[in-house]
């Protein structure tokens, strides 16, 4: 198939069949993938579009479609090509608009939105999700309701409304049904169903329910291959399953997706969803003990995306800083906090503060300052506080955890029982993940904590 395309595209003659041809296989080089091609041929074509009268408004419009979605899922996280999918997606829906196209109006605004989304301006991603799914309503399709539900569901979720975003998502996921015709796949470049477990499995593991989101990423991974989409797979292992397996702790499940994707990306998938392959390698090893040989490997799957701020990458970053911190590199990984502190605080990013100012006050801790303990308690508490407002019971339990441990060193074991045990008290799954594993270790040296039956706790809250 790929070689029937290029010959296709290399026929000599008119300009205006290359076009035509062009926007006309952007479906079919979607369905299989093929996100270079389809981004080579769609700048060529747009390089041979008329000028003035002459310029096809609807072509134009496909091809600016088309490049926005390649560059989309194959460069997005390369710094210098995120500022072109905007203009690309932008252009796209200034046509669509100008030529009432609700179907390009639905593709464009999804292509802004992930642009925003990508960029951290979630408010701005949150406006676009809205007017996609006010047009949607207008339309026949569920699919495309569907769709602006999960975009919605998303800018809450990086926006820090877990609550809000788990309706949505689970709006999605309630509502499914597989279409005989992939068009979603189409529009929005992933399956939906794939993408809304994705994000759901994220906002269960941060409201506390770690055995319920690993199941759900599972459940992305079967949805993936229920598709036979090369793309979906790879985002539901890269996006959910791996680094969700690695913060609970179960290093032989990410073991087992990280070898899925690099086998899977390598033979089917651009090669950037292999290079998350050897990120997630790295990781294992760290996590294993052996942290050289896993940060060399680390680096080589960052490559390019080293600087970027994609929501993979900023996942790494919560993986690794303790880690590293503990190895000897506390000041670059105070250093890399700091910056992605600086870059949430001037855009709307809130879902990862609280873990990030948690880590900063870990990393102060190790590094043993003049007022490093006063500044790290002071960490934990505007950590705890934020988690707790955000409904994010992950993120509370890992500050309660830090604050607790720093309390008890300090003698204060009654105000570390008081900050850590109503935090364990809130979980009703995942005992054996290894935050609550910790917790549970930390609890037991504080000398009025009683365990309950079977290890759970003590008090249980509905």
């Amino acid at each position: 198939m790929r070689a029937a395309l290029n010959w296709a595209f290399s026929l000599e003659g008119d300009a205006s069949i290359g076009i035509a041809l062009t926007a006309a296989a952007v479906p079919l080089w979607m369905r299989l993938s093929l996100l270079e091609e389809c981004r080579g041929r769609t700048e060529q074509a747009l390089a041979t579009l008329g000028t003035g009268a002459s310029r096809d408004a609807r072509r134009e419009m496909q091809l600016h479609a088309a490049l926005g979605a390649s560059l989309t899922f194959n460069r997005s996280e390369i710094p210098d090509v995120v500022t072109e999918i905007g203009a690309a997606w932008t252009k796209a829906l200034e046509l669509a608009e100008r030529l009432n196209d609700a179907e390009y109006r639905l593709r464009s605004l999804w292509g802004l939105w992930f642009f925003h989304t990508t960029s951290g301006r979630h408010r701005i991603a949150l406006t676009l999700a809205q007017r996609l799914s006010i047009l949607a309503a207008k339309r026949p399709e569920p699919l495309d309701r569907l769709a602006g539900e999960q975009m919605i569901g998303i800018s809450q979720h990086y926006l820090g409304d877990q609550a809000s975003a788990r309706r949505h998502l689970e709006c999605v996921t309630a509502h499914y049904i597989p279409p005989i015709q992939r068009s979603d796949i189409i529009r929005f470049e992933i399956d939906l169903l794939v993408g809304a477990r994705v994000f759901l499995a994220w906002v269960l593991w941060l409201q506390g329910f770690p055995d319920q989101a690993i199941q759900t990423a599972e459940g992305s991974i079967a949805a993936a291959r229920a598709t036979n989409h090369a793309i979906s797979l790879c985002y539901a292992l890269a996006q959910a399953a791996c680094p969700i397996a690695l913060l609970i702790g179960d290093l032989a499940a990410a073991e087992q997706y990280t070898r899925v994707l690099l086998d899977h990306s390598t033979r089917h998938a651009p090669a950037r969803w292999h290079d998350y392959g050897r990120i997630y390698q790295g990781l294992l090893v760290i996590g294993r003990g052996d942290v050289i040989a896993g940060l060399q490997l680390l680096r080589a799957g960052l490559g390019e995306r080293g600087k970027a701020r994609s929501r993979v990458l900023r996942t790494i970053l919560l993986l690794t800083a303790e880690a590293l911190g503990r190895a000897g590199e506390i000041a670059d990984r105070l250093a890399t906090v700091e910056e992605v502190l600086e870059w949430t605080a001037h855009n709307d990013e809130r879902w990862l503060i609280a873990e990030l100012l948690r880590i900063k006050g870990e990393l102060l801790l190790m590094q043993g300052a003049p007022e490093a303990a006063a500044t790290a308690e002071d960490h934990f508490r505007q950590a705890l506080d934020l988690a707790h407002r955000q409904g994010a019971l992950s993120w509370e339990l890992r500050s309660a955890t830090s604050l607790a441990r720093r309390l008890r060193d300090q003698g204060r074991s009654v105000e570390a029982l008081a900050s850590l045990q109503p935090v364990y008290d809130w979980f009703t799954e995942g005992f054996e993940t290894a935050d609550l594993k910790a917790a549970r270790n930390l609890l037991n040296t504080l000398p009025t904590w009683q365990e309950g039956a079977a290890g759970q706790p003590a008090v249980k809250k509905v």
